[in-house]
């Protein structure tokens, strides 16, 4: 009888610990499927690996965040239609994470769904100019045109002052080509060549024609991972001899698994996003142990983007709480977080929460070195 009288009380002593436990569901609308697979893989894995560790300790207050993965194809009218199916389920996301594509992040923006819901983006795979600052867009590091000034600027300093540029013909190559102009002018560097390719695909046997035929000092490639590969292979076999500088959102480790080290030795690439093995940073050795432990075989050079995006996320989620609004105010009141060693700052309007910029080469044997 005495048992009987006890199970309300502890019912009621329990309640508040089975609430608190919930879930917190993070939702990546992003490709799965096809030639930009590789990214969304990635950035996923990456995002995966601190979200992880996190629920090792106990999560957030207690509840245990969940990454819900949807495959996008990278057609924007697909994340857009994830995007809102994902917000009408019984359990909603409080964040989106890692959604890969400048006209699929901004197909969201035109539509206003991130503004209206009050759930924020963070880590969108895309540095244009239309969605840096974009309601509801937190992007975490450095812009397609800050990497474009820095790469013209560089070249200038070398005297490689003809170059050829590469674009994916969309909204990402029109933001490409848009800073490339400014920076070229600014930096006295003549584009002898402008060549693009059809989104989303690997066709890109007329763009390295036009490049040969130009015959350049260095190649500017604003191209997605898998068109860069077929871009640098085709380009080398034909007997292209310029440097090849890619934009940073190409995979360097698949590009490399891909080529091989012969074909690949000598390919330039913007870092806007510490490299693995820079290991003198807090963020690095973080990443490093926990990868080592974790043995997961789709984690790769864009990994640390997610991991970087999912440390954002999980520092608002400590500020704002388990729902949307409070996770988009603790984000927009990000100033000068130091992530161990890379910064992340959203106090500027139309800034990324990074403007850092560097380069890398792959060397002899696959080597990378800055």
């Amino acid at each position: 009888m005495r048992l009987l009288r006890l199970l309300p009380l502890f019912a009621l002593l329990t309640a508040p610990l089975a609430a608190q436990a919930k879930d917190i569901v993070i939702a990546q609308i992003a490709p799965l499927s096809g030639p930009q697979a590789v990214t969304g893989k990635a950035i996923a894995a990456g995002a995966r690996l601190y979200i992880n560790h996190i629920n090792a300790q106990g999560g957030i207050n207690g509840s245990p965040i969940r990454l819900v993965r949807k495959d996008d194809g990278q057609k924007p009218e697909e994340t857009l239609r994830l995007v809102k199916e994902s917000l009408k389920e019984e359990e909603p996301p409080v964040a989106f994470l890692g959604t890969v594509g400048t006209n699929n992040v901004e197909a969201l923006v035109k539509d206003g769904i991130l503004a209206r819901s009050n759930v924020p983006l963070v880590g969108a795979v895309s540095g244009a100019s239309s969605v840096i600052g974009a309601p509801g867009v937190f992007v975490v590091k450095a812009g397609y045109r800050d990497e474009v000034e820095r790469l013209f600027a560089h070249l200038s300093q070398l005297g490689q002052k003809q170059v050829g540029l590469v674009f994916q013909d969309d909204a990402l190559g029109a933001d490409v080509i848009a800073g490339a102009e400014v920076a070229a002018a600014r930096n006295g560097i003549s584009l002898v060549a402008q060549a693009g390719y059809e989104r989303n695909t690997t066709k890109v046997e007329a763009a390295v024609n036009a490049v040969l035929k130009a015959n350049p000092q260095a190649v500017f490639l604003g191209a997605t991972t898998a068109a860069a590969i077929e871009f640098v292979r085709q380009y080398r076999q034909k007997g292209g001899l310029a440097t090849l500088y890619g934009l940073s959102i190409i995979d360097t480790q698949q590009l490399l698994d891909k080529l091989g080290p012969g074909l690949a030795r000598g390919y330039a690439f913007s870092v806007v996003v510490p490299l693995e093995q820079q290991n003198t940073l807090s963020l690095n050795r973080e990443y490093s142990r926990l990868k080592a432990a974790a043995n997961d075989p789709e984690l790769s050079a864009r990994s640390m983007e997610g991991f970087i995006a999912a440390k954002v996320l999980v520092s608002a989620l400590r500020q704002g709480g388990g729902n949307g609004p409070a996770v988009l105010k603790a984000l927009q009141a990000m100033r000068k977080v130091d992530l161990g060693g890379y910064a992340i700052d959203f106090s500027q309007r139309n800034h990324p929460g990074s403007t850092r910029v560097d380069f890398a080469m792959i060397g002899e044997g696959g080597r990378v070195f800055q």
